[in-house]
C-alpha cells in the first residue's frame, strides 16, 4: 500500500510502525506536523509538552521505561532542551529513542539557521538525513534499531523542503515491541561525577563502533556514473545535485555522523574532481579536508540560506563543471507578487501594540505572531532573541536604568503569548518578582499556539489527544511567584486597555497583565459583525490605517481641505473584517459603524 506523505507525516508513519509508545514535543515549523499526525494513531501517547527540554527529558523516562521513543522539535528547540540532550548522551537508553530535529535554512519561521548536525558531532551520537519522504519513514526504524544497538539516543535531521514536501511512500507492517521494562542501573542512569567519568569512555567506544557501522551500512552508498565528477551529498542537497548532474558519480550520505572514511577515500580516489554539496555550514566538507583529501564545496555553494537545483547549478557552473545559460528571473503570467507578513483581521494583538506606541515605552517582545508588530505601521517592538526573553530581557534594561546610571524615563514592557509564557516566560517572572523588577509583562492570552497552527498547551485546558484537563490559572500563577499587581484587560476596549497599561506604568513595582481574546482563527466567521465606513463622513485622516489591519483599504488620492497633503477615504473589506471595532474607537469622524462590541 502506497500513500503520499509529507516529510512529517512520513516520520509519524515510520514511528508508528516501528513500535513507538511515547511521543513527546512542542510545536514549532517545520517539525510541527509530526505529533499532531502521530497523536491519530491508536494505542500511542503524544503529548505537547510546555518546552523541548520538559519533552525531551519525558521522552528519556519513558526509554528508560523500556519503550521505544520518539522527541520531535525544531532546530532551535534543541537550544533549550541541550541540557539533558548532552548529558542522555552518556547515559545511553533502554528503549530506542529518536530525536528528530528539524532545521530551517532560509529561516522561513525562525530567528536563526543554525545548523544541528553540530549537535550530533558534539554529542558523538548517530546521525540520519532522509533525502524524501520514504526514506524519512523508513530512518525512523532504522534510528531506532541503531539506538538500541548501540545503546545510544539517534538523531533523525529534517529540514523544511524533506518536512513539508510530499512524496509517495511505501507503507509497512505494524511492528509490535515488547516493553523491557524499569530496571535498577544507577551507574547508567545516575550521572554524578563518578558515574559519568565512567560512561564516557563507553561513548568513545560507542563512537567506534559506529565509524565502522557507517563503513558497511547501506544508509551510505555510492552510485556510479561519470567519474570526471564526484559528488558527496546527502538529505535535499542529494536531491538538487542529482537534478542538476545527473550523470556525475555520487557518494550518498544516509549516516553523514559519523562519516565512513575509508569509504570517502574509496570514493575519492577514483573521481577526478570532488565536490560536497550541503546546505548551510561546512559540515562534511571539514570532516572530509580533515582526512586530508581534497574537496571543493562552500567555495561555490553558499553557506547561508537554502540550497535550490538553480543555486547548485549555478554553483557547478562556477566551478567549470557545468555549462548552463543564465535565464533572467520573470514573474510568470498570474503569479501572485510577494505579500509581507501580517496579522490577522481582527487580531486581538493588534490594539495592543497600537496602545504601546502611544505610551512610548521600550517594548520587549517575543516569539509568535505578535512579532509582526515590528512591521510597518505597527513598529512597536524593540527586541526578539528566543522564547521567553522578552520578560528577563526588560528586566536586564529596568535593572540598567534604575541601577547603572542610563537615562531612560520610559516604561519597560515585555510581551509575549501564552503558549511562550508557559514554554520559558515563568522563570522569567519570577526573577522579576524575586528581584523586584519594575517591569510591566503583558501576556497575550489567545488561547492557543497560533503561531504554528492553533495547538494545544497547559493553558487551554486540553491535551494534544483530546483530553480535558487542568487549565493554567495565570493570575494565580504570578501571584503566587510574588506579583502583586496582576489585572486582565479586553485587548477590543482600546481606551481601557490603554489606560491600564499607563496606570501600570506608573506605578514602579512590577505588574502582569493578561489579555482575554482568543485567536480569530478559533471562531467561526459571522457576517453579523462586520463594520462598515461611511464614505460621506470620512475625511481620509488616515488614522484606522496606522493599525494595519488588511480589511482596511486605503481609496484614491483626495486633496485635504488646506490643499497640502494627500488623504486617503478607507473602506472595509466586508470579506475579511471580524468585527473587533477598534477601527471604530479610533474614528474621530465616526465614519465607522458596526454591531454593539461583543463581550470578552
Amino acid at each position: 500500500m502506497k500513500a503520499l506523505l509529507s516529510g512529517n507525516e512520513a516520520v509519524a508513519r515510520g514511528a508508528y510502525e516501528s513500535g513507538v509508545k511515547v511521543a513527546a514535543a512542542y510545536p514549532g515549523t517545520p517539525s510541527t506536523e509530526i505529533l499532531q499526525n502521530f497523536a491519530q494513531y491508536e494505542g500511542v501517547y503524544a503529548e505537547w509538552a510546555p518546552n523541548e527540554k520538559v519533552a525531551f527529558e519525558v521522552g528519556i523516562g519513558a526509554s528508560m521505561a523500556g519503550v521505544r521513543v520518539l522527541v520531535a522539535m525544531k532546530h532551535v528547540g534543541l537550544n533549550v532542551a541541550a541540557d539533558p540532550f548532552m548529558t542522555f548522551a552518556y547515559t545511553g537508553v533502554r528503549g530506542g529513542f529518536l530525536l528528530t530535529s528539524a532545521d530551517d535554512p532560509g529561516m522561513h519561521s525562525s530567528q536563526n539557521e543554525q545548523d544541528n548536525r553540530y549537535f550530533a558531532r558534539f554529542a558523538l551520537i548517530p546521525l540520519l538525513e532522509p533525502s524524501d519522504s520514504q526514506e524519512a519513514k523508513d530512518m525512523v526504524g532504522v534510528g531506532l534499531r541503531l539506538s538500541e544497538q548501540f545503546d545510544t539516543p539517534t538523531m533523525l535531521r529534517l529540514t523544511t523542503r524533506i518536512s513539508h514536501a510530499k512524496g509517495v511512500v511505501r507503507l509497512g507492517k505494524i511492528k509490535e515491541v515488547e516493553p523491557k521494562g524499569f530496571t535498577l542501573d544507577l551507574q547508567k542512569y545516575v550521572m554524578i561525577p563518578a558515574y559519568a567519568r565512567m560512561r564516557h569512555p563507553l561513548v568513545l567506544k560507542r563512537l567506534e563502533k559506529l565509524r565502522r557501522y557507517a563503513e558497511r551500512t547501506p544508509l551510505n552508498r555510492i552510485e556510479w556514473g561519470d567519474r570526471s565528477v564526484g559528488i558527496i551529498s546527502g538529505g535535499v542537497a542529494y536531491q538538487y545535485a542529482k537534478e542538476v548532474m545527473p550523470k556525475a558519480s555520487f557518494l550518498k550520505l544516509g549516516l553523514t555522523y559519523p562519516l565512513p572514511e575509508a569509504k570517502i577515500r574509496e570514493f575519492a580516489s577514483q573521481v577526478e574532481v570532488l565536490f560536497v554539496v550541503e546546505e548551510l555550514e561546512p559540515f562534511l566538507e571539514e570532516q572530509i579536508r580533515a582526512v586530508g583529501l581534497s574537496v571543493e564545496g562552500k567555495a561555490f555553494f553558499p553557506r547561508l540560506g537554502e540550497l535550490s537545483p538553480e543555486v547548485v547549478a549555478e554553483g557547478f557552473r562556477k566551478a567549470g563543471v557545468l555549462k548552463v545559460r543564465r535565464r533572467r528571473s520573470r514573474v510568470p503570467p498570474g503569479a501572485a507578487l510577494p505579500r509581507p507578513p501580517i496579522m490577522c483581521p481582527g487580531c486581538p494583538h493588534r490594539s495592543v501594540f497600537f496602545a504601546l506606541n502611544r505610551i512610548k515605552g521600550i517594548v520587549m517582545s517575543d516569539i509568535g505572531c505578535y512579532t509582526l508588530s515590528v512591521l510597518p505601521p505597527l513598529q512597536a517592538i524593540h527586541s526578539c532573541i528566543c522564547m521567553g526573553a522578552s520578560i528577563s530581557g526588560a528586566q536586564g534594561v529596568a535593572k540598567a536604568i534604575e541601577k547603572a546610571g542610563v537615562r531612560d524615563d520610559r516604561p519597560v514592557f515585555a510581551v509575549l503569548g501564552d503558549s511562550t509564557f508557559l514554554h520559558s516566560g515563568v522563570t522569567g517572572l519570577m526573577d522579576v518578582a524575586y528581584n523586584k523588577g519594575n517591569v510591566n509583562i503583558i501576556v497575550l492570552d489567545n488561547r492557543t499556539t497560533a503561531m504554528t497552527g492553533g495547538q494545544q498547551h497547559p493553558g487551554t485546558g486540553r491535551t494534544l489527544q483530546g483530553e480535558e484537563t487542568f487549565q493554567v490559572d495565570f493570575l494565580k500563577l504570578a501571584e503566587a511567584l510574588g506579583i502583586r499587581r496582576v489585572r486582565v484587560v479586553d485587548p477590543y476596549d482600546l481606551k481601557g486597555m490603554t489606560r491600564a497599561f499607563k496606570e501600570e506604568a506608573a506605578v514602579p513595582e512590577p505588574s502582569f497583565i493578561v489579555t482575554n481574546r482568543p485567536c480569530v482563527m478559533l471562531e467561526k466567521f459571522d457576517s453579523s459583525l462586520v463594520y462598515r465606513v461611511d464614505p460621506e463622513r470620512c475625511e481620509g485622516c488616515g488614522i484606522c490605517l496606522r493599525l494595519g489591519c488588511p480589511a482596511i483599504l486605503p481609496g484614491e488620492e483626495i486633496p485635504s481641505k488646506k490643499g497640502k497633503k494627500v488623504r486617503r477615504k478607507v473602506s472595509i473589506d466586508p470579506s475579511l473584517c471580524r468585527g473587533c471595532s477598534v477601527c471604530e474607537q479610533l474614528c474621530k469622524q465616526e465614519a465607522i459603524s458596526g454591531p454593539p462590541p461583543r463581550p470578552a
